[in-house]
């Protein structure tokens, strides 16, 4: 029943057949379609005989004869298989059941599940037009119709079950709109169950239960969660809509306040409390996972990175490690975080605070004057931090050493800081690491919840120092678990899809004007960044170098990082907030006392890398969505003012603009574009008027004046200001 067509799109042929409907009953036109019996099927186990069908389906016996005709004709096609005895089985190489994940944009994804603890490669994607009535959160049938662009693609059959059970949503006049875009419902509220909400206030409802093609239901409101143009309740929604874990349950709280403050020097503990560890983080940071030292030895520098021992505090298997697994990742908003681990860990004992007696677990890597690591060791540890430092104030010592030369040995340390990172930077991008420059956003949030300021975050040579010392420590205790065959969980970056390398260096080529020939190296891709680099085209070639990498994610299978140009990489520094961290720091003790590892570690592993990363890419997009509600949120207290931007996106119904120190994105409808019937060339990503010849290109500056902010998509929409 299903085909392609000389297009190459899937279509699907729907079967009408008259059939009797038995003596004195008359006739009746049954429209029998696959999916409905794939359906059938599948509610039966993924076998069902044809008397089984018949009646899941509510079809009178007449029918019986011609719907064995037409089982055995989807059999023919492959779409069924034979089980014996008139009994019919769903094709399992076609058909899978699994949750859909709903883009903003209008497809969706299916996870392929985990068989025999080998993670799956990709999951099936779902075009728009094939959802059907399902939506974010379901659980759905799915028939796999082929691959396009290089990935599995399907095509929704069935809503098995409805995801949803309670959403947020804005209520106004007994109805509630879905917050989430991805949700199509209305939902209608009661008499009595409104809970005292009021016109236009963000609320949680409950959902009756309802059958899966229906688009209006009946719920109650069950929490009042206020009025959404505050921050903190923007803050709030985005925690539901996305189901992030935000409360601790009695249970792991208990378990927290009974652990001991207590720090002592023990038998498998070195005391470097002597040693001149300092953190540096920003000003607002709260949990310092990591402290640093560098001083000199015969060969070169020695550089101490000593990470927060969350192992010591985490038992595996208790209800604070399942907890802490669970949530994977601390979650970062402008108006406070959902962290990983309960406060008296992140933020107390588990953080190298000041003058604190601290457990850690110490890399000390040993470099020569070139910035070569010689050799490493790994040892935990007690120490003691002596600064709290900022990246402002490293930096404004390394800018004005005469003011600093009070504290001698404070200068000393940040100037040896100072030497060894920009060794270990020249020889990173020497080997051929990707130099991206990705500003990051600061949302400034003001007393009254409002969204007060945005602007690029400042970096400067301290925020260098740190990120060398953490790629150096990840990078050595990654090589040290594979080379003893340790199991761990790695950070891999695979190497990009040709294709979209192929079409990649297309691009910068009529972009950018002669480059070097073509090769999916990380150097290659330097020499573009380079040229692109100072100029109003550096935004533009930086965001799609970005697109042509793959995801990196967590694997046992180590196959490298290519955008680090690294061999071996994994994340050991960051234990507080990111579980994977964790899992490391855990192998490495065990290899350090000795322990025999488990035969079916890595099959474990491979589903923990799996789910893991999957809770990774849920914290971003969730901590994306809140910047883009804050952002749209500002934007509308500012409709009429102009800013200056770039043209990051060409397409056949308009631009994509994105405004330099704001970095705020938004949209330029084509019919917006004054003065001409504007034509996409779509490999030259421009827009040309067909009678003026005006020109839109990729990557032009343009001056944008705000036209209409939609808060409920947090859509921005501008139009250009005549030159």
């Amino acid at each position: 029943m299903a085909r392609r067509s000389k297009r190459g799109k899937f279509k699907q042929k729907k079967t009408h057949r008259q059939v009797s409907s038995g003596p004195g009953r008359g006739s009746a036109v049954f429209e029998l379609e696959p999916d409905r019996i794939a359906a059938a099927i599948h509610r039966r186990g993924g076998i069902a005989d044809a008397k089984e069908i018949l009646a899941d389906l509510n079809w009178p016996r007449g029918a019986r004869r011609d719907l064995h005709d037409l089982l055995d004709g989807l059999v023919r096609q492959r779409i069924l298989i034979d089980a014996g005895d008139t009994s019919y089985g769903l094709n399992p190489k076609d058909f899978m059941e699994g949750p859909l994940v709903v883009n903003p944009k209008g497809f969706g994804f299916v996870a392929r599940p985990v068989v025999g603890g080998v993670a799956p490669d990709k999951d099936v994607f779902i075009p728009g037009r094939f959802l059907g009535s399902a939506m974010h959160g379901d659980t759905v049938l799915i028939q796999q119709i082929g691959a396009g662009r290089g990935r599995r693609e399907g095509r929704v059959v069935a809503v098995i079950k409805r995801g949803l059970e309670r959403l947020v949503g804005v209520f106004v006049d007994g109805e509630v709109t879905p917050d989430d875009s991805r949700i199509r419902l209305t939902v209608k509220i009661g008499p009595g169950d409104e809970q005292g909400a009021k016109n236009g206030e963000a609320v949680m409802v409950a959902l009756d239960e309802f059958q899966p093609e229906a688009l209006v239901v009946k719920g109650r409101v069950v929490e009042i969660l206020g009025d959404p143009h505050l921050a903190q309740v923007q803050m709030e929604m985005v925690i539901r809509n996305f189901e992030l874990p935000h409360e601790f349950s009695d249970e792991v709280k208990d378990q927290v306040a009974r652990i001991s403050a207590e720090v002592k020097v023990t038998e498998g503990r070195e005391d470097l409390r002597d040693i001149f560890h300092v953190t540096i983080d920003d000003e607002t940071a709260r949990d310092f996972d990591d402290a640093v030292c560098v001083v000199p030895h015969a060969k070169g520098l020695r550089l101490y990175v000593s990470i927060a021992d969350v192992s010591h505090y985490v038992e595996p298997g208790s209800a604070l490690d399942k907890e802490a697994y669970q949530r994977g990742t601390s979650v970062y908003f402008p108006t406070g975080v959902l962290p990983m681990l309960p406060e008296r860990l992140s933020n107390g004992l588990c953080s190298l605070n000041p003058h604190e007696d601290r457990y850690a677990f110490t890399a000390v890597l040993d470099f020569d004057k070139s910035g070569k690591r010689l050799k490493s060791r790994f040892c935990r540890s007690v120490i003691k931090s002596r600064h709290r430092l900022t990246y402002n104030r490293v930096w404004d010592i390394l800018q004005d050493k005469e003011e600093a030369a009070a504290d001698q040995e404070l200068l000393k340390a940040v100037e040896e800081m100072a030497r060894l990172g920009s060794l270990l930077e020249e020889r990173r991008l020497g080997r051929g690491a990707i130099a991206f420059d990705l500003p990051e956003m600061v949302i400034k949030v003001g007393d009254d919840d409002q969204v007060e300021a945005l602007h690029r975050r400042q970096r400067n040579q301290a925020h260098k120092i740190i990120e060398e010392f953490m790629l150096a420590a990840n990078e050595a205790v990654a090589e040290a678990m594979a080379r003893a065959k340790v199991d761990i969980l790695y950070r891999i970056h695979e190497v990009p899809d040709p294709l979209k390398v192929e079409e990649f260096a297309d691009f910068a080529h009529s972009f950018l004007g002669p480059l070097p020939k073509t090769a999916a190296t990380p150097q290659w891709f330097n020499t573009v960044l380079a040229k692109a680099a100072g100029t109003p085209k550096e935004y533009v070639i930086n965001n799609l170098l970005l697109r042509v990498m793959k995801q990196a994610c967590y694997s046992p299978e180590n196959v490298g990082h290519f955008g680090l140009a690294a061999s071996y990489y994994c994340h050991f520094t960051s234990p507080i907030r990111r579980y994977p961290d964790l899992q490391v720091h855990r192998a490495l003790a065990g290899w350090l006392a000795g322990a025999k590892p488990s035969a079916k570690g890595k099959g474990r592993l491979l589903e923990a890398g799996d789910f893991l990363s999957k809770r990774e890419r849920v914290a971003v997009d969730a901590e994306r969505e809140m910047s883009n509600r804050l952002k749209a949120q500002y934007m509308a207290r500012h409709i009429g003012a102009s800013f200056t931007g770039v043209i990051s996106g060409v397409t056949d119904w308009g631009l994509f603009i994105e405004l330099d120190e704001l970095m705020v994105s938004g949209a330029v409808a084509i019919a917006d574009l004054s003065g001409d019937y504007y034509v996409l060339e779509e490999k030259m990503h421009r827009l040309v008027g067909r009678h003026t010849g005006q020109r839109y290109q990729l990557g032009d500056l343009v001056t944008a004046r705000v036209a209409g902010v939609d808060l409920l998509t947090h859509r921005i929409n501008f139009v250009l200001e005549e030159e």
